[in-house]
């Protein structure tokens, strides 16, 4: 198999080597709209939603009426206290007084009970407004979550290679969460906020329609305001969005690849490479938070314009002799039309989370939209009954959709009858490989066609076509799952009993026995718990319980050393009879016995026979065969040796036959996800992590207390103005109500430039936290020791998601939160003095009902706390499914598992689901009795006010005062119990990242200590070795081991699987220390050695080579990452592993892309770019994982010349 093109050659000769650039998820026309339509991004609401939608959106509607009505009621209020000569002063209203102090009692006790009435109806239509929008966006949030990873799951081959494995799983976390807060309770206020403007509005226009219009002549700037800072915002968090995505896409490569990476010491390279994205992401985050308040503010500004506006020209219409124009006139239009505008304002917020989630839904839908060529699920085409396993390939050409400029099959002609076995040999790349993926349909010709039975497989059912094969590749995939489990995977319905006999059948019944779980046993995350041979013959026994008509074997005994090849070789030889098998193989001595060999040079048949037939024939089969000489194939144990410098007699070598660890699962009492018990982590330790930003945070929080100083203040100037007209003196009238509306357009200035400032600074530090915060949690992840990877709580999935959710869940109470924050309280602060100062008791009457208030915040922020807790670990077990199941994507459809992952997946989200909908009733009551509580806060205080004010106790304007204070300081809770569950989840995703950031690895790959010898002459012992893994102490696997390897030497490690041989190599790569005993190098104990000096003298090529997702010369040269690495030497040692001319030949050469874990290339290709990165680091020591297994003949004897 050839490898990718890449985007750009490189020009200079010594070159920097660093990562390209991610790929999109999938090449499609660039568009201009970047956002779903208002109403597409509910299209996965079904009737219930609809209804719940509907009574929700009704309940917002008429919770939002709640407030221009209580206008009306304090406009009336107004005019009883003014006309009622309430005050015990010498002057009278000019207006004179019209009624009794008995009739003003009456009707006060009237306006007190609407204010209860209002009260009710918000406290039930409070809670159906929150609680049902919460439960539908859980629905279709579920919903969503379930057809996106369905959509994933039917996608072809084709998709996968061209798309970023991580990218894909953060969008899979960040887009899917950003499109449940922008249609749950945020769109929820967003129509209350609508529905206060609309009724605010209408009933500004009935009272009095000139005050109205012009209030209402600023509107038009607010609206431009927001909507010019809501499409800046909206581009900016697209942006940001890709940032993070890449920054995923990183991490998932990076945690996925650990061995590879800890062992070539790459952790700096690679969190360099992750802060670079994330450093991308800040800066478009700054921006965003600058837009963002800058909106605000000006909103604010101009609505203070409006406050002045509005009573000075109410003013001069009293003043005037207007009809039907009274101060509470004044006051019912003024609040009605302001609590529209500043309705304007408030949906600011909401509609930008709105608006965020219809540009993450954009990517989503996208995906879930996406039509596959080759449909995993699709339930047309015709289902065969019975297969007898005939199959042609009929003048077959085909090239991958990555590189269409090159040709992999040209004109494939091969038939294949029914009950044969047929072995397919050929140099690397020259489309073997290819060939068996056709068949499998995972790709379609370019040209020709693949008949089985002589169907066309194109017109066949692809899942019941693809249940027919069992496949067994070179490296073989398990799941983390336990061995039975594994097995199960290749059939449903299969017994125990079967699956028993699957795996006597593939030899591997009995050390399977032997561990303490036996068939229970976990096999960990890609199978890490087990050795090379271990998951070979588990994935043997996967397919032979398939019973398949069509068996293909790609090396499948390659990592099984020689006694458990020959049993296992026997047992496939009997599995192959009576079903069709195809064998792609490099040791000719495993399919001499073929009834048919099949010799393929690029592209094409270039022979076929029998293997005697071949040898006669003397063609490039008998090449092949009599390079290897059959007979001794399998007691070699070849050295493949190369130094740029020195001779290799220099290099010790250990050649093993397995670099996997013989593990078991750590916690495989249970497969089920245990919550870990963390300590509960206070605000204050979140924002002690601000103190490097402290200038910024300074000053945002100056800017945050100049805020919270204005609604205070305007509740003063409120008072003022309405207890104005007590006075009857109309110039003094006339220049007090100038004054007062010139310190609101003061107050608008003011709101305009802190907030700017507010969102600069706060804006700055909160980015620069979060990527601090992601930056150290990955860095974390890094610094742990092998182990700690080991554990299944700790697999790629969760840890990406852990990256993707308790990051953001934390930034979501810092940045401009912690300004929301500061501003609040210093609103509350200021009008509990100012209310004391005015009236006491009425203040003091007030608070004593707002501890009720308090309790129910304390309520909802506990149970958030749990909430989020659990959510948060079912999303990081869906996150470990769903990266598992993309990772692995091929072997799923081989084995036709779309469905099971799917159920899976599904299972996980169900226990999230039901979480959530008890959340939805209680952030629903919470709120509902927060809301409501200023109503009835209003009858309390407004009917204990008139009473002061009769007894000679208070003055209308302490009232005024008093209620304006404390109703502005009640929005200040209510808008800190709103932010109360994002705090919650900030808390409990600290708590998992001080947990990482604390936790003390026993092995520190970061750390400075130890010893640096000036010369590494090589030499190695094992003194009394032994040693258990940490995850089961009750299994010694080495046993007082004692060995002596001096340098120079090479030494070959034989065994049978699991005895110890990868167990001994990890050792000594020091990803392990010893129980008992010592490893010394040049007589000094690894121990006291700097780990990272002693892993830089040392190289590894496994038999299945971790390649990352970049040039082939990157790929390279990172087996230095110490240094810049030239591309003289990156040939020399591509020539050295005999890869240079086939790069050469590629039309990208050295920058061709190898794809994401190397699928681009063949296994053999892979394999020598492994060979060459090892040959690079220039190791004293060099470690052999079985690392020509996968090479041809050729390839092979060209590894030895360079030695």
């Amino acid at each position: 198999m050839a490898a990718r093109t890449p985007a750009t050659p490189g020009r200079r000769r010594r070159t920097r080597m660093m990562r390209t650039p991610s790929r999109k998820l999938q090449e499609l026309p660039k568009v201009r709209k970047q956002v779903v339509g208002p109403i597409e991004i509910f299209r996965f609401a079904d009737g219930l939603d609809i209804t719940l939608m509907i009574l929700g959106l009704l309940a917002s509607l008429v919770n939002g009426a709640c407030l221009p009505v209580m206008s009306l009621i304090l406009g009336e209020m107004s005019d009883n206290l003014i006309s009622g000569c309430l005050v015990k002063t010498n002057t009278t209203n000019y207006r004179n007084c019209t009624q009794s102090q008995e009739k003003v009692n009456e009707d006060m006790i009237v306006l007190t009970l609407y204010y209860v009435g209002i009260g009710v109806t918000a406290l039930i239509f409070g809670y159906i407004q929150i609680s049902f929008w919460v439960m539908t966006a859980a629905r279709q949030t579920k919903r969503i979550r379930k057809q996106f990873f369905h959509s994933v799951l039917a996608q072809d081959i084709s998709w996968f290679d061209s798309c970023d494995i991580g990218e894909l799983n953060t969008r899979m976390t960040d887009d899917i969460n950003k499109i449940n807060d922008g249609i749950g309770d945020k769109i929820a206020l967003l129509f209350q906020n609508m529905s206060t403007f609309s009724v605010g509005l209408a009933i500004g226009l009935v009272k009095g329609w000139k005050l109205t219009l012009v209030t209402l002549s600023t509107s038009p700037l607010i609206i431009a305001s927001a909507a010019i800072f809501s499409r800046i915002v909206i581009s900016l968090s697209s942006k940001e969005l890709n940032a993070y995505s890449k920054a995923g896409a990183v991490a998932e490569e990076v945690l996925s690849s650990i061995r590879t990476v800890i062992a070539f010491g790459a952790q700096e390279k690679e969190i360099q490479r992750y802060l670079q994205n994330l450093k991308d992401a800040k800066d478009v985050g700054i921006k965003k938070a600058i837009a963002s308040k800058l909106s605000l503010g000006a909103v604010y500004f101009f609505m203070n314009g409006t406050y002045g506006l509005a009573f000075w020209y109410g003013t001069s219409l009293i003043l005037s002799g207007e009809p039907d124009y009274t101060i509470g006139t004044v006051l019912a239009v003024f609040f009605s039309v302001i609590h529209s505008s500043y309705c304007i304002g408030a949906a600011a917020p909401n509609f930008e989370t709105f608006t965020i989630a219809r540009g993450a839904a954009f990517n989503i839908f996208r995906i879930i939209d996406k039509k596959p060529t080759i449909d995993n699920f699709s339930t047309t085409g015709y289902k065969l009954e019975c297969i007898e396993g005939t199959v042609e390939f009929k003048n077959v050409s085909f090239s991958y959709p990555s590189r269409p400029s090159i040709k992999i099959l040209k004109g494939l002609n091969l038939k294949i009858k029914s009950g044969e076995t047929v072995a397919l040999v050929g140099p690397n790349g020259s489309g073997k490989s290819t060939a068996v993926q056709l068949l499998q349909r995972l790709y379609d010709p370019d040209d020709g066609f693949i008949t089985v039975d002589g169907n066309d497989i194109r017109t066949l059912n692809v899942q019941h076509y693809r249940e027919h094969f069992g496949v067994v590749s070179q490296e073989p995939v398990l799941f983390g799952t336990t061995i039975n489990n594994n097995i199960r995977y290749g059939q449903d319905g299969v017994t125990n009993e079967d699956i028993e006999k699957a795996a006597k059948e593939a030899n591997a019944y009995d050390f399977i026995m032997e561990f303490p779980k036996k068939f229970n046993t976990l096999v960990g995350e890609k199978g890490t718990q087990m050795s090379g041979g271990q998951k070979q013959r588990i994935a043997i026994a996967r397919a032979l319980v398939r019973n398949p008509k069509i068996l293909i074997l790609d090396e499948a005994t390659s990592a099984l050393d020689t006694e458990s090849e020959s049993v296992v070789q026997a047992a496939l030889v009997k599995a192959s009879k009576g079903r069709t098998t195809i064998v792609v193989a490099h040791r000719l001595s495993t399919i001499r016995s073929a009834d048919m060999i099949v010799t393929i040079k690029d592209g094409m048949v270039v022979e076929k026979g029998t293997h005697a037939e071949l040898m006669e024939k003397h063609g490039l089969y008998y090449s092949l065969a009599m390079s290897q000489d059959i007979k001794k194939a399998d007691e070699q144990i070849e050295s493949v040796a190369y130094s740029a410098e020195k001779d290799t007699s220099s290099i010790p070598l250990c050649s093993v036959n397995s670099m996997k660890s013989d593990f078991t699962d750590k916690f495989e009492e249970s497969t089920q996800y245990k919550e870990t018990n963390l300590p509960e982590v206070s605000l204050l330790k979140i924002f002690k992590l601000y103190k490097s930003e402290w200038p910024s945070v300074v000053l945002g929080t100056l800017a945050s207390v100049l805020n919270g100083t204005v609604h205070p203040i305007f509740s003063i100037i409120f008072a003022k103005i309405v207890t104005m007209f007590e006075n009857d003196d109309k110039t003094t009238l006339k220049h007090d109500a100038e004054i007062y509306s010139m310190i609101f357009v003061i107050l608008g200035v003011i709101c305009f430039v802190s907030y700017f400032i507010q969102g600069l600074f706060y804006g700055r530090a909160g980015e620069i936290l979060t990527m601090r915060l992601r930056h150290l949690a990955f860095k974390a992840m890094l610094y742990q020791d092998i182990s700690w990877f080991d554990d299944k709580e700790n697999t790629t999935g969760a840890l990406t998601t852990m990256l993707a959710i308790d990051i953001a869940q934390i930034q979501g109470a810092t940045g401009s939160r912690v300004g929301v924050l500061t501003q609040n309280a210093i609103n509350m602060g200021l009008s509990v003095i100012i209310s004391f100062i005015y009236g006491w008791e009425m203040t003091l009457l007030i608070l004593s009902i707002a501890p009720v208030l308090a309790l129910a915040g304390m309520i909802e922020t506990a149970a958030m706390t749990g909430f989020a807790n659990k959510d948060k670990q079912e999303l990081k077990r869906a996150g470990k499914i769903a990266t598992e199941a993309v990772e692995n994507i091929r072997t799923i459809m081989s084995l036709t598992r779309e469905k099971t992952f799917e159920q899976m997946y599904e299972e996980t989200l169900q226990t999230q689901h039901r979480n959530t909908l008890k959340k939805a009733q209680i952030i629903g009551i919470c709120y509902a009795f927060s809301h409501a509580f200023v109503y009835f806060a209003y009858a309390v205080g407004f009917r204990f006010g008139t009473y002061l004010i009769q007894a000679g106790r208070m003055t209308p304007e302490g009232m005024f005062i008093v209620f304006t204070a404390i109703a502005y300081g009640a929005m200040a809770i209510g808008e800190t119990l709103v932010l109360a569950p994002e705090y919650s989840r900030a808390k409990s995703g600290a708590a998992h990242l001080f947990a990482l950031l604390e936790k003390k690895p026993t092995i520190d790959s970061y750390s400075q200590e130890g010893k640096k010898t000036d010369i590494c002459e090589g030499n190695i012992e094992f003194r009394e070795v032994s040693f258990f893994y940490p995850s089961r102490p009750d299994v010694l696997i080495l046993r007082s081991l004692s060995l002596n390897i001096e340098k120079g030497k090479t030494v070959a490690f034989v065994g049978s699987s699991g005895c110890g041989k990868s167990t001994s190599v990890q050792l000594l790569q020091r990803f392990y220390d010893p129980v008992k005993g010592q490893v010394l190098f040049d007589g000094v104990d690894a121990k006291e050695l700097n780990v990272q000096w002693l892993r830089s003298q040392i190289a590894i090529v496994s038999q299945e080579p971790v390649l990352f997702n970049c040039s082939i010369a990157e790929n390279i040269a990172y087996g230095d990452n110490s240094r810049v690495v030239s591309l003289n030497e990156i040939k020399e040692v591509a020539n050295a592993a005999n890869i240079h001319s086939f790069i050469e030949g590629l039309p990208e050469k050295y920058n061709t892309n190898v794809g994401l874990k190397g699928t681009q290339l063949s296994g053999g290709q892979k394999q020598r770019l492994a060979i060459a990165r090892a040959l690079l680091r220039k190791p004293k020591i060099l470690l052999l994982d079985e690392a020509t297994s996968a090479l041809d003949n050729e390839s092979e004897k060209g590894l030895k010349w360079s030695g």
